[in-house]
């Protein structure tokens, strides 16, 4: 905002009007050259400005020069390299860790899983509102069946516990703490990976077990990469790339993977065949045939 304003020479926000905005953008665009997820963030926070604080409605936001956003490939982890990483992982983030890179999950759909979403006699898992609102149907590795059931047994005597103890609850989605009011203390309903404390909600203020701290998981990732001696930045998010390539690598169709993945485009999907392409988009060099 003090950017803002300045720029305008110190006026009110309330004079000033939609071309003011675009014009602040576009100077950031141009002059400052900022990321594309900067020039969002600010354009995020003028909205709020004048939606939330200033209550004003701003006609539509058009002729912006919108920063370039930069096409970068995602770093993949050989399938060594994450024999090694995993090798070295242990406890809980060592099984979600796991997870993310057998089933390709994002950390945060991950650590968020209830336990009435993963069927082990299935080998099978549901991704509840994953990124854009989805859902969708995932694996559950054959690997991780006899671990995830050794959790699953401890994970339920911790749920006893809270139920004796009358500290059992999870937050609900949506409405449904008003349409079940008792599914939050339901065994299915709970999250599969908790935190080892109780924490305050703070939009109910109810005290409840948490879902698992997804930074704990990060830590151990990089931990874990760091003892393997990985030199490339290793993040969750990493085991999710290398599970694509590692698939296209293996001959599964890109369609298989989209679904896998999530991917509302296939396009999205396409970034992880560059690894194919073994060097130089597949070219033998002369020097290899002499």
């Amino acid at each position: 905002m003090k950017r803002f304003i300045l720029f305008h020479g110190k006026q009110h926000p309330r004079g000033l009007d939609a071309a003011s905005v675009s014009a602040f953008l576009s100077h950031l665009a141009v002059d400052g050259k900022v990321s594309a997820s900067t020039q969002n963030q600010a354009l995020s926070a003028l909205l709020f400005l004048y939606q939330k604080v200033l209550e004003i409605d701003l006609p539509r936001i058009g002729d912006v020069v919108r920063a370039k956003r930069p096409q970068r490939l995602p770093t993949v982890l050989s399938r060594k390299e994450v024999q090694a990483l995993l090798d070295r992982c242990a406890g809980t983030a060592g099984l979600i860790t796991r997870l993310l890179y057998g089933t390709g999950l994002r950390l945060m759909e991950g650590v968020r899983l209830r336990v009435k979403d993963v069927d082990v006699a299935r080998a099978e898992m549901i991704v509840r509102d994953g990124k854009g609102g989805k859902d969708r149907v995932t694996m559950l590795p054959q690997a991780l069946i006899a671990p995830m059931q050794v959790h699953l047994a401890t994970r339920k005597a911790l749920h006893a516990d809270d139920v004796k103890s009358g500290t059992v609850g999870v937050w609900l989605p949506d409405a449904l703490a008003k349409k079940y009011p008792n599914a939050s203390s339901e065994w299915g309903w709970q999250y599969l990976f908790v935190a080892s404390n109780f924490s305050v909600d703070p939009r109910s203020g109810v005290r409840r077990r948490h879902h698992y701290n997804e930074k704990l998981v990060q830590r151990e990732v990089r931990r874990a990469a760091l003892a393997a001696g990985i030199v490339r930045p290793a993040s969750p998010h990493t085991l999710r790339h290398s599970f694509a390539t590692h698939l296209l690598e293996s001959g599964y169709d890109i369609r298989t993977v989209q679904e896998l993945l999530g991917h509302a485009d296939v396009s999205t999907t396409m970034i992880y065949t560059h690894v194919l392409n073994r060097g130089g988009r597949g070219v033998r060099s002369p020097l290899d045939a002499m």
